[in-house]
């Protein structure tokens, strides 16, 4: 059974995560979330996709109490980027509404998105470099083409975590509502989407992120490199240890 929900209102698609409370993910959630997009795509009654959650979080990132290949992948078996990929070849405008912590990965799924919509007490954190490897999901392309270079760079190297308002004001973020309402702001967003000429929409689209999917799958292929070699460093070890045990990891680097 699928851990994505679909749905319609009106021209809007809405895919949900349901795997609550974090909605941790892995290849085969990131695959059902592909195939939802697509076939959203191949539907002309969709003229927008809403990213939605259950749970207090919109996506926590990893499972990191499973191992680290189990979750992300290798090359032989087939890597979550690959599914991440298809998400970014999505051709429907997408809107996320990001409850609670899009940490890791989770920004990652976020920042697949057109425009995120959150709360003050939604929380956003690139916490790889804090985790003791190399970020992925194609952010080292996404983050810095919506908050810029140095603001990218800055939330990498220090991996700390920002709340909703510091999101909207650097552009992370492009609406900001009340954490009981950000669902239906979300749904509102897409729904004027929705009601622009979706032709017009779509090619208007296409000239915004075009060489966005090739940038990421090029870039996802570098970053999964780069973290199957820290996977086996002891940083990285020490990194997981001490989000488990909720400390300041003592990294040694090697």
């Amino acid at each position: 059974m699928s851990d994505v929900q679909m749905g319609m209102e009106g021209h809007v698609g809405i895919a949900e995560i349901c795997r609550p409370p974090h909605n941790y993910f892995d290849r085969p959630l990131i695959a059902d979330l592909a195939q939802a997009f697509e076939a959203f795509d191949a539907d002309p009654g969709c003229r927008c996709i809403l990213l939605a959650a259950e749970g207090r979080n919109f996506c926590a990132g990893a499972d990191f109490s499973a191992p680290a290949r189990d979750t992300v992948g290798d090359r032989d078996g087939g890597h979550l980027y690959q599914q991440a990929v298809r998400l970014f070849r999505c051709e429907t405008p997408v809107v996320a509404a990001v409850q609670g912590a899009a940490v890791g990965g989770g920004l990652g799924l976020a920042m697949v998105a057109d425009f995120r919509v959150a709360s003050a007490e939604s929380r956003f954190a690139a916490n790889f470099n804090r985790l003791g490897f190399h970020p992925g999901f194609g952010l080292s392309v996404t983050l810095p083409r919506v908050v810029g270079e140095q603001k990218a760079a800055l939330l990498f190297y220090t991996g700390r975590r920002i709340g909703g308002e510091e999101a909207h004001a650097i552009g992370l973020v492009d609406v900001l509502a009340p954490q009981e309402s950000l669902r239906s702001a979300a749904l509102a967003l897409a729904a004027e989407i929705a009601g622009s000429a979706p032709l017009a929409v779509a090619a208007t689209r296409r000239t915004l992120r075009r060489g966005l999917a090739d940038a990421v799958e090029a870039i996802t292929d570098h970053e999964l490199s780069e973290q199957q070699r820290h996977f086996e460093t002891a940083d990285f070890a020490e990194g997981v240890r001490a989000m488990a045990e909720r400390r300041t990891p003592k990294f040694a680097g090697r």
